[in-house]
């Protein structure tokens, strides 16, 4: 008998339950408060010694729930960052990505 079938003979013993999978559960914790708001993504370099940046403005939420995107997307992303005044700064030249990360927690971008 491999694990499959075992796991067949004890799922009839196992209460039911609903499931969730990890994306849901962070995108209700982390766009609770924000996620009618539209986001602009852009490029910038000014200001930083000739290093690009990307920049996601727009959000209303306070600054731990900023935070908290932040590190969700520096995670994501594998990319250095930070939070503050309603924008997050995401290292280099992401864009793209960082549009597909917002839109996948559910914000407009």
């Amino acid at each position: 008998m491999d694990w499959r079938d075992a796991l067949k003979n004890i799922a009839t013993t196992l209460p039911e339950g609903k499931e969730v999978s990890e994306e849901s559960s962070v995108r209700n914790d982390t766009t609770q408060v924000c996620s009618r708001d539209k986001l602009t993504v852009v490029m910038e370099r000014k200001g930083r010694g000739g290093k690009t940046a990307t920049i996601a403005a727009g959000f209303t939420c306070d600054e731990s729930r900023l935070r908290e995107i932040a590190s969700l997307l520096k995670n994501r992303l594998g990319t250095g960052g930070s939070a503050r005044g309603g924008e997050i700064l995401i290292q280099g030249d992401r864009r793209e990505d960082v549009k597909k990360e917002l839109r996948a927690l559910g914000y407009r971008c």
